[in-house]
């Protein structure tokens, strides 16, 4: 199926001896890569796992219990203690710094950790390259600015202030870009005298302690401690605090090329793309990546929950896989698939907008990708014309065509840089799967990401919003079982929809306890 050059040398590469091989001594076929993860969810952890090893790497994992969850932080004692003795087995490490500082992704936003204790902390960061003598590929995050929040994730008066907190944080950035207008002036001392002074203080120091342990990660990737380090900009907006502190560090560290750090949009899919840049670098290997974006405003797209342009973002994102961006499709090793809204306006993928109709954008573009297919171009599609779920009508049109099985990977879950980094990293490794791995990680994206999330979940969200329950969206409970009982369903029937997905057995389950995520196990 795939005959270009690049995968003629990738598989070629996995049958040669450790000889060939730079600069470490391990055949590639069987490459061992320490992870570290933000947490336990699954597109962190399980999918992130069930990718590698498709791709015939050994994953080492701390123990699962040292790793923050949906009711507890991870364990950054434990873990490093467990670094000690599992280190030297791996040919390179991929390590959140959050869990080894903070304890995990939401920790990071909720702790009250002392600067003393994270000064402790950044010595174990610092002295990694001791105790891992093998690269070491770390991601860090920037505190995220969302627009409201509940169910856990931030501080508890986040849930009532925050959609103050957000405003006050886009005038935050305007001041520190010496743009505030009269009018902004006088909203911010509005916003400052409305603010519980407890709580804002309690943000912003939080922030401020932050952005300073990022600082320092910056420092110990100048001293080249790290191989490679990734700032990820977790939820934010063109205005915010997270934007504001991106554009801070980006003026502390313009002078480091981006093969050594970069400031990265989006979180959540950092663990799987450094993985793979990680498997990319030891075999020497360097992809070629065409982004093909879906007729209309396209790379111009400004998505949801971020402060960069598509046409910013995703070769931002290709550079972190450790590919290089093609001139053309005919030049590349992977085609980049980016299905976007035709007029740039993104929303979420439970809008009343996101119907069963293809539109003519749909339809052209459908026809595009069913050219590429047929002359079996790698195609990696990501979905990211609404986010938190699919396209529904561009994915019922894609999926009658003929065509459709020939993708080589598909997302579209979470935000749009989510989705883009997960496209990028499983298109890349597709080729060297089975076609039943392969199979199975694209069954598992459009259960996931088509059926559950712009389907199913979306059911039991405006139920639940009817009856004025929407705190069970963010916190099950009781309600698990029967609401479990009810998405599985709504799976089972579409995936006998569609020939991609008929016959498949699959279980689902809620790690987090929210509608928010939920795993999908393809036991067929």
């Amino acid at each position: 199926m795939f005959n270009n050059k690049y995968w003629q040398r990738l598989f070629a590469i996995t049958i040669c001896a450790a000889s060939l091989l730079a600069p470490t001594s391990v055949s590639a076929k069987k490459l061992t890569l320490l992870y570290i993860p933000l947490d336990n969810r699954p597109v962190c952890l399980d999918y992130v796992q069930q990718t590698m090893e498709a791709a015939d790497c050994k994953i080492i994992l701390p123990p699962v219990k040292y790793i923050a969850s949906h009711d507890r932080n991870g364990n950054p004692e434990k873990i490093t203690e467990w670094l000690a003795t599992k280190a030297p087995k791996a040919d390179a490490a991929v390590i959140s710094t959050d869990s080894l500082l903070y304890g995990g992704l939401v920790a990071s936003r909720t702790h009250h950790i002392s600067r003393a204790q994270l000064n402790q902390r950044l010595q174990v960061v610092r002295n990694l390259s001791r105790v891992l003598p093998i690269r070491i590929y770390a991601f860090s995050t920037i505190m995220r600015t969302p627009k409201a929040s509940k169910g856990r994730v931030e501080p508890a008066y986040y849930a009532t202030l925050g959609p103050s907190i957000f405003a006050y944080s886009e005038l935050l950035d305007k001041q520190d870009q010496g743009k505030l207008t009269t009018k902004d002036k006088e909203k911010l001392a509005a916003l400052e005298k409305e603010l519980p002074p407890e709580q804002l203080q309690d943000w912003l120091d939080r922030r401020r302690l932050n952005q300073a342990i990022n600082v320092e990660l910056t420092r110990i990737a100048r001293q080249g401690k790290f191989h490679y380090l990734a700032i990820g900009k977790d939820d934010n907006a063109t205005l915010s605090a997270t934007h504001m502190e991106a554009r801070q560090l980006s003026l502390i560290t313009f002078e480091v090329p981006a093969t050594k750090l970069q400031i990265v949009d989006g979180v959540d899919q950092l663990g799987l793309l450094l993985l793979v840049r990680a498997y990319n670098e030891v075999l020497g290997l360097a992809p070629r990546i065409y982004p093909l974006y879906s007729p209309g405003v396209g790379p111009g797209t400004l998505p949801q929950f971020s402060d960069a342009r598509l046409q910013d973002s995703v070769p931002q994102q290709i550079i972190a896989s450790g590919a290089r961006l093609a001139p053309s499709a005919q030049q590349a090793d992977l085609v980049l698939a980016l299905n976007t809204p035709p007029d740039g306006v993104v929303k979420d993928s439970t809008a009343d907008e996101n119907q069963f109709f293809a539109s003519a954008a749909n339809k052209k573009f459908v026809g595009t990708l069913g050219q590429l297919l047929r002359s079996n171009t790698p195609v990696s599609l990501a979905d990211i014309s609404y986010s938190n779920g699919a396209d529904n009508g561009f994915m019922d049109l894609l999926a009658r065509s003929p065509y459709a099985d020939r993708l080589v990977a598909y997302n579209g879950w979470n935000t749009a840089d989510n989705a883009v980094g997960y496209a990028i990293a499983q298109g890349l490794l597709a080729p060297v799967m089975t076609e039943k791995q392969r199979s199975m990680l694209l069954r598992q994206r459009l259960i996931d990401d088509w059926y559950y999330q712009s389907n199913a979940r979306r059911k039991v969200s405006n139920e639940l919003d009817k009856h004025n329950r929407e705190e069970m969206k963010y916190e099950l409970l009781q309600a698990q079982q029967p609401v479990l009982s009810f998405v599985t369903g709504e799976c089972q029937r579409m995936a006998k929809r569609y020939a991609w997905t008929k016959g498949s057995q699959f279980e689902l389950s809620f790690p987090w306890d929210r509608l928010f995520e939920v795993n999908v196990e393809i036991k067929k």
